[in-house]
Order: C-alpha cells, then structure tokens, then sequence
C-alpha cells in the first residue's frame, strides 16, 4: 500500500460528473490503496442516513461490491492513537485544534507510512510530516 484515501476521494466515483484526473489516478494505483476506519464509517454513516431509494441502493453497492472488496481498511490503533495524542498536544499548544477525525485519519497514513489522498489538503497541514496529495489537479 502506498495510498490513504481520504472521504472524499473514495466517494468521487459514485459524483454525477467524478473528476477524470482522480478516476485515473485511483484507477491507476488500483493496487495500493487503503482507508482508514475513520473513512469506512464516515462512508457507512452518510448511506445509513439517505431514504430507502435507488441512490441508497447503488452507494450500499460501491461501498460491498468495490470498495469493501477492493481496497484495504486500517484501524485506529495503539500506535495511531499515540501519533495523535503527541500531535493534538503539540498543536494545543501552539494555539491550533485540528478537527478530531482528521487527527485520527492523519495518525493512520503516518503510522503505515502512507501518502494521504484529500481534496482538502489544507484540512491536514498543520500536522508534522504532512505527506498529503490532492489528485483532483
């Protein structure tokens, strides 16, 4: 695995009109992708929400069918939460409070060094040895 998708990258296929640069590029990696729990709940949470209806059917779809199947989802463990802790602390102190999840999302691509895929680069870089790339240019 090299990458770690953020929400809105994995969600991308399933936009009206998906960004043809990020489609090649996930298409392109197909085999070194990963999520973290953080997204797969993230992912699970905003389909649970919609009304019975065919949008529903066909997001409950990608999620089982390619992304559950096709790309490796990363815990939330001991050594994440430690990377997070001495993080949140550090930029406490320094005045800054990053959104919790993306704290933890962050803590998992750096603990199994891994690149981070976001179109919302500026969401992670406050964190120390940020490796975060946006696909969508």
């Amino acid at each position: 695995m090299k990458y770690l998708l953020d929400t809105n990258i994995v969600s991308e296929p399933l936009r009206p009109a998906p960004n043809p640069k990020v489609m090649a590029r996930l298409k392109r990696h197909s085999g070194e992708l990963a999520i973290a729990s953080l997204v797969w709940h993230e992912l699970w949470f905003g389909c649970q929400r919609l009304p019975a209806s065919t949008k529903r059917t066909v997001i409950e779809k990608y999620l089982n069918e390619v992304v559950a199947v096709s790309i490796a989802i990363l815990p939330y463990d001991q050594a994440a939460a430690e990377w997070h802790a001495a993080e949140r602390a550090r930029l406490t102190a320094i005045g800054k409070t990053p959104p919790f999840v993306d704290g933890q999302i962050m803590a998992i691509a750096q603990t199994n060094g891994l690149i981070l895929v976001t179109l919302n680069s500026t969401d992670y870089t406050a964190f120390v040895s940020v490796k975060v790339e946006d696909w969508s240019h």
